[in-house]
């Protein structure tokens, strides 16, 4: 077996960064607690509005409670996430999501509910939180070749997301994070050229 950390160093930064993309579907196979400790370890290294470190971490491994975040996730997919998205993505992609919304991601081994605890920072500042550790969560699951993606369907039913996983009224959940070894290479993230999204001093002015 791999050490984790060893893999973890195998791998420049830019090279995860501009790799990172997400993954919907997951391969049958078991991702070891080691391994999402590490994942773990970095998200809790993000900044955080006042150094407050709100975020709460439910890592989801039973099938049943994995199949509950699935179902809240398809019905919110089904119920009117897809219909706002159906003209604005690509075929493909929304064929991508499709299938992650329909069983995918609860088909992870392993789910993530990241959430922000407003008994410990303010509420209007969990996401400054909450969505950076999220991304290093990301981050370090690509780095050690795993897949993953973040999904906030499922909070739509934050009052049935929370009851499923006993989330204390104060824990806020904001983002679903499945982790598992992709069926196949995801392949590089499709981005625009920084070009068209960079202005030098003020908006209009090219950045290069």
């Amino acid at each position: 077996m791999v050490d984790g950390r060893e893999a973890m160093t195998s791998r420049t930064f830019f090279d995860v960064v501009l790799n990172q993309r997400a993954t919907r579907q997951f391969a049958e196979r078991a991702v070891d607690d080691s391994l999402i400790e590490l994942c773990l370890e970095a998200a809790i290294h993000a900044p955080s509005a006042e150094n407050l470190q709100p975020w709460v971490f439910v890592v989801v491994r039973d099938a049943g409670l994995r199949s509950k975040v699935g179902q809240l996730t398809r019905r919110a997919w089904r119920g009117g996430g897809r219909q706002h998205s159906a003209n604005r993505l690509p075929p493909a992609l929304l064929h991508e999501v499709d299938l992650g919304a329909d069983g995918g991601i609860e088909s992870a081994p392993v789910i993530i509910v990241v959430g922000g605890d407003a008994a410990i920072g303010l509420e209007s500042t969990l996401p400054s939180s909450v969505y950076p550790a999220t991304q290093n969560l990301l981050l370090a699951a690509t780095s050690l070749g795993l897949g993953s993606a973040m999904t906030t369907l499922a909070t739509l039913f934050a009052d049935e997301l929370r009851e499923v996983l006993e989330l204390p009224p104060a824990v806020v959940p904001m983002a679903v994070v499945p982790i598992g070894w992709p069926t196949r290479p995801p392949g590089p993230p499709r981005r625009l050229p920084l070009r068209e999204r960079a202005h030098r001093d003020r908006y209009g002015a090219p950045w290069s």
